[in-house]
């Protein structure tokens, strides 16, 4: 049935026009702005995952960034412990060449001086943005590594990477070791030769001269490996401290287990151990006295090669400062390649989750065009459509013609 009041055929075809058109303005939102979802009400679950993901990346880059400032900071403090062990090394030579009785001991020891004190201008140089962690100013830091995305919520976490002080400073000499054999001026280090078959040597306690502090430590270097004792508020308490601590020495030495090692302390005679060598092989024993305040290479401050028992000491006290350094180098190494490793996790992390963001949200521009394309063809027979049906009215004026 016609009727000239409803055109039933132009509403059909203006509806249609809508629909193309509704499709037409989409497909060109995308097209220009490269998204499929670039709006809340265009898909508003996947908008919201793809915000908290952007919201990660962002926060990624700044992680990002603090780890390149933390490996800058610890590659600088790695840099300073090896040049520390590269010094301590040549004065280890140093030490070694003040063995012998037909050199001039004080030109060495004007050498070692030299070497200390360059030791201590690398240490105070080793600073990134005002943080130095080789000089014992600072204990630990915090190095920003992740965030950590649960049901609970977000949560930062860090690398702490441990300082290493590799100081010389605050040294405080007491006089600890005097009466030993070997003692050096300061009384602070002692050394001496035990030959094989019934070689002795004494190292005596004493803290006459000065008492003994809380965390004050003193150490023996003998047959390659060290033992050592450090001094607690206990001991600090009792009646004879220098007994106590010559005691706990001995007991350290013994359980190096050291081959034909004979150690005898008389309580007749305070803070004195005897040391025997009934073994078959030459030894040297060193001892080194440290004060709590003291750096962690503090007992550079005592080496002293110019009589024949302070070289003998040296010898033994400097492999326990190379041990110091080495540690320390090998400690800010292992740290930095963990933040170098996170570093390019975080990286490739990043990347993923940008990757993951534009599969939820872009365009398939191929598939848009193709689509653009149909739609402007349907655009224009939709067109074409309503035009037609808008001619009914005027064919039926043809059925009232005479």
């Amino acid at each position: 049935m016609s009727s000239i009041l409803t055109n039933n055929s132009a509403m059909v075809a203006l509806q249609t026009m809508k629909t193309i058109n509704a499709s037409m303005t989409k497909t060109q939102s995308e097209i220009s702005t490269g998204k499929s979802v670039a709006s809340a009400k265009d898909n508003a679950a996947v908008w919201s995952i793809s915000k908290v993901m952007e919201s990660d990346v962002k926060g990624f880059k700044g992680i990002s960034d603090s780890l390149s400032l933390g490996s800058s900071t610890i590659a600088v403090a790695r840099q300073a412990s090896e040049t520390v062990t590269s010094l301590l090394t040549q004065m280890k030579g140093k030490i070694v060449a003040a063995q012998e009785s037909n050199v001039d001991r004080g030109k060495i020891q004007t050498d070692i001086a030299a070497l200390r004190d360059q030791i201590g201008s690398v240490v105070g140089a080793a600073q990134f943005n005002g943080m130095n962690l080789v000089n014992g100013s600072n204990t630990s830091v915090d190095i920003l590594a992740s965030l950590d995305r649960s049901s609970g919520g977000v949560a930062a976490s860090s690398i702490t990477v441990n300082a290493q002080n590799l100081s010389s400073g605050a040294y405080a000499a007491k006089g600890v070791l005097v009466g030993s054999d070997g003692a050096s001026t300061d009384n602070d280090t002692a050394g001496f030769a035990l030959d094989k078959a019934g070689g002795t040597g004494n190292i005596v306690i004493d803290d006459g001269t000065d008492a003994f502090a809380a965390g004050d430590k003193v150490s023996i270097t003998i047959g390659g490996k060290v033992a050592s004792y450090t001094v607690t508020d206990a001991d600090v308490a009792a009646a004879t401290p220098s007994d106590i601590v010559a005691v706990g020495l001995k007991q350290a030495v013994e359980s190096l287990g050291i081959a034909g090692l004979e150690l005898d302390y008389d309580s007749a005679t305070p803070g004195q151990i005897a040391f025997t060598n009934n073994g078959t092989k030459d030894m040297t024993v060193s001892a080194q006295f440290t004060n709590a305040a003291a750096g962690g290479l503090g007992a550079l401050s005592a080496i002293d090669v110019s009589t024949a028992g302070g070289a003998q000491a040296a010898l033994g006290n400097i492999e326990s400062l190379l041990q110091t350094s080495i540690s320390a180098a090998a400690s800010f190494g292992s740290a930095q390649g963990r933040i170098d490793t996170q570093s390019k996790f975080i990286s490739d992390l990043s990347d993923s989750l940008k990757a993951g963001i534009g599969t939820l949200v872009d365009a398939d521009m191929e598939e848009t065009s193709a689509r653009l394309q149909a739609l402007q063809v349907q655009q224009q027979l939709s067109t074409q459509a309503l035009s037609i049906a808008n001619q009914a009215p005027q064919n039926l004026l043809s059925l009232f013609r005479g």
